[in-house]
């Protein structure tokens, strides 16, 4: 009789340990993203500081451990890397959000607003020139030629923005589009008098170029506004939900990470390919992954202001269903 009695009790200990495994590997299923539709996918981004994080979730093991393997394509402007992603070329894409709301206006793209990167923080993004330049102050740029990455992207939308906060004219300016990494030597050889540039490549010009700031793009109307996220097609995120949201999870735990610039600092000097004294010295800016509509408004609205956009956009329209590691 104690034998049987033992036996039953080791029977019921085992199933119930059993059932425990059972229920603690589908927990770790869910939160690892298992059963993702699309486990391999390919986002366009940029070789700015925005990426930091991105760079984070890869090589810190946050997509990894959602069952994901994210590839990167390299573009030359937030619109190039839009265009890759609407293309199919791309499943995500890191873009400025000025450019994702201008598709939406003009019915190129039905997009969706997946996580966010990156806010501008003080001194992060600034409009710089050169001793040799015409331009000594904000009072200078009109009728001046600036470099942008591209047209209606955050460089000038945020110039056109200070400027008007400083009673200047923007109408006459000359836009230049130009990747960011040549921006520097434009200044130096005079083909161009000024330049919107965000990190690294704002520290690097100081550095080879000596250029300095003329204005903060983030202050006044700017302050802290949200410059970069990652986007994809409408029909994408409705046919892949599971996958976005394990996206959406790695990039929200890289970004607690982040806080640690220790960590963030090296992923700039590999990825960036810049001087480990460059990332020393450069602002980084507010790093975001969650959107917020009522922040993310900010910027449809300032389009609209600026006669970019004619109609008003409703942001929470754009944005996905937001994920939550708890």
């Amino acid at each position: 009789m104690p034998r049987r009695a033992s036996t039953r009790r080791f029977a019921v200990l085992a199933v119930a340990a059993a059932l425990l495994l059972s229920g603690c590997s589908q927990i770790g299923g869910t939160k690892t993203g298992g059963g993702v539709e699309k486990p391999a996918i390919r986002v366009a981004i940029l070789t700015t500081v925005d990426l930091a994080t991105l760079w984070l979730a890869q090589e810190g093991g946050y997509f990894k451990a959602e069952g994901l393997e994210v590839q990167t394509d390299i573009g030359a402007s937030g619109q190039d890397t839009l265009t890759r992603m609407v293309e199919g070329k791309d499943d995500l894409a890191l873009s400025t959000y000025t450019l994702f709301f201008l598709a939406k206006s003009s019915g190129t793209a039905d997009l969706k607003l997946i996580a966010d990167a990156t806010s501008a923080s003080p001194r992060s993004n600034e409009v710089v020139t050169v001793p040799s330049s015409p331009v000594k102050t904000i009072a200078d740029l009109s009728g001046k030629r600036i470099a942008i990455s591209s047209k209606n992207a955050a460089s000038d939308v945020l110039t056109q923005s200070v400027m008007r906060d400083h009673g200047i004219d923007s109408t006459k300016v000359t836009w230049v589009p130009m990747p960011l990494p040549e921006m520097g030597a434009a200044l130096a050889q005079g083909r161009v008098d000024a330049a919107y540039q965000p990190e690294p490549f704002l520290t690097q010009s100081a550095k080879t170029a000596g250029a300095y700031p003329v204005i903060d793009a983030a202050s006044g109307s700017t302050q802290a506004f949200p410059l970069t996220g990652y986007g994809a097609t409408a029909q994408w995120a409705r046919d892949h939900p599971k996958t976005l949201a394990a996206f959406q999870r790695a990039m929200l735990n890289a970004t607690r990470a982040a806080v640690d610039r220790a960590r963030v600092e090296p992923l700039v000097v590999r990825n960036a390919k810049v001087d480990q004294d460059i990332a020393s010295l450069m602002v980084m800016p507010a790093f975001g992954s969650t959107l917020d509509a009522r922040r993310i408004q900010r910027v449809p609205d300032l389009l609209q202001q600026l006669g970019v956009v004619q109609t008003k956009i409703d942001a929470s329209s754009m944005i996905a269903p937001q994920a939550s590691t708890g």
